[in-house]
């Protein structure tokens, strides 16, 4: 991954209690009610590498204030999607537009400026870097003072106070994954997509992981998720959309989804009776 993805934003030990201190720049906490608005509008997005189509006509919103997640087996373009959305991938053809604002014709530095950022697979923190020089680098873009928000993500994840002076590299994979999302909570986004928060985390440790995106998504954060852990994901999830080869097949609420027996076949490992 080329180095513009700077900001676009194993097991361990676990990382903290999650607290509900109100993070800087957010609207209206999620309990106040959504607003109905449509933030991200997909449509008819296409994206090729070479000859082959990664993803082949997908329309999708993402509207303010929810969680909304794309699954789907590998290779299903979920990831493709995101890097499309962020200015990473230029589309082939298609439209995506944020706030009523076109983002395809955009470079990434200036869709981070919109108010998207993304949560990259694999977490990529800066490991010689430490972690309270991860996250300045998650606001790079920024030139006002970053002290409010520090603390804010440093209540959101105690165990990076504690270590903030530590090399990322030398942190737990869990710790990692909390530190990318945090890093990316630095440039104060509207909206923030995360590809594949979970991967290889143990499992108590992908239960925090949910737990803070749904404390981000209270604080009045909108989310846009791709996982592979589907189960937790519609658990999660407002709404969501169920992409095989490129396509998007199936959507309803998250629990709908959960519900429906082809997804519970395919991807909560639960058979038919």
């Amino acid at each position: 991954m080329s180095d513009k993805n700077i900001n676009v934003a194993s097991t361990g030990n676990t990382v903290g209690k999650v607290t509900s201190a109100g993070g800087p720049g957010f609207g209206n906490k999620r309990s106040e009610g959504l607003s109905g608005k449509i933030l991200l509008k997909v449509s008819d997005l296409k994206v090729s590498y070479g000859g082959i189509e990664a993803v082949r006509g997908i329309s999708f919103d993402v509207p303010e204030g929810e969680i909304v997640t794309l699954i789907g087996a590998n290779g299903a373009g979920k990831s493709s999607t995101l890097r499309s959305i962020v200015g990473l991938e230029k589309p082939a053809s298609g439209s995506i537009t944020f706030n009523g604002m076109e983002l395809t014709s955009m470079g990434t530095e200036q869709i981070v400026k919109n108010g998207i950022t993304l949560v990259p697979e694999g977490r990529r923190v800066f490991v010689n870097l430490s972690v309270y020089e991860n996250l300045r680098m998650g606001a790079y873009l920024r030139n006002d003072d970053l002290a409010k928000d520090l603390d804010w993500v440093y209540s959101l994840f105690p165990r990076l106070k504690e270590r903030h002076w530590q090399a990322a590299g030398t942190l737990s994979g869990g710790e990692q994954q909390m530190l990318a999302i945090a890093r990316a909570l630095m440039s104060r986004p509207q909206m923030i997509m995360m590809d594949e928060p979970s991967l290889g985390l143990a499992p108590i440790i992908v239960q925090e992981v949910f737990d803070i995106i749904r404390e981000i998504n209270h604080q009045g954060m909108t989310i846009l998720l791709v996982e592979q852990n589907a189960n937790m994901a519609l658990k999660a999830a407002d709404k969501g959309y169920v992409m095989e080869t490129g396509r998007i097949t199936l959507s309803g609420t998250g629990k709908d989804l959960a519900e429906n027996q082809e997804v519970k076949e395919a991807y909560l490992g639960k058979s038919r009776k």
